[in-house]
């Protein structure tokens, strides 16, 4: 047991624009240096670049996109008599939308060409149509899981 007192969580404030959590959540997690302002503005525009590529709700698009990315089990590493096995194990779901997010943001990253805004709405396009850097990685975390189930027994 540890010494300390438990974290506590705090609430997560709404974005303005959309009144989500989970928009808020995906400006922090893509912020780097503090720039919290340029990146809220980066989120807002390529939100309305999902609105004027599928004409439907952007927050509907993009949370169904962060929905298909979630993965459902991971791998950890279990060292067992002086071997090292990849065990798989079920994911909570802050994790698991954690994970999606980072993947997403990742993956718009890493793309070439065009803005951020561009990028991200791309990705979350290709997430939501069940493609993409971002839903390939879920696939390969779920692969990685189905191949290594024999060791499911050393999980803690």
């Amino acid at each position: 047991m540890g010494r300390h007192k438990k974290s506590v969580n705090r609430p997560i404030v709404p974005d303005a624009k959309y009144n989500s959590p989970v928009i808020t959540k995906l400006v922090t997690r893509m912020m780097l240096s503090g720039k919290k302002s340029t990146c809220t503005k980066i989120v807002y525009e390529a939100m309305d670049k999902l609105k004027a590529k599928t004409d439907k709700d952007p927050l509907e698009v993009m949370l169904k996109a962060l929905e298909n990315v979630k993965p459902l089990v991971e791998v950890k590493s279990r060292r067992v008599g002086g071997a090292t096995y990849q065990v798989p194990v079920e994911i909570r779901g802050a994790r698991a939308e954690a994970l999606a997010m980072r993947w997403v943001i990742t993956a718009a990253r890493s793309r070439s060409g065009h803005g951020m805004a561009d990028t991200l709405a791309s990705e979350l396009l290709d997430a939501y149509n069940n493609t993409g850097t971002a839903y390939k990685k879920k696939e390969d975390t779920h692969k990685m899981a189905e191949a290594n189930k024999a060791f499911a027994h050393y999980r803690w």
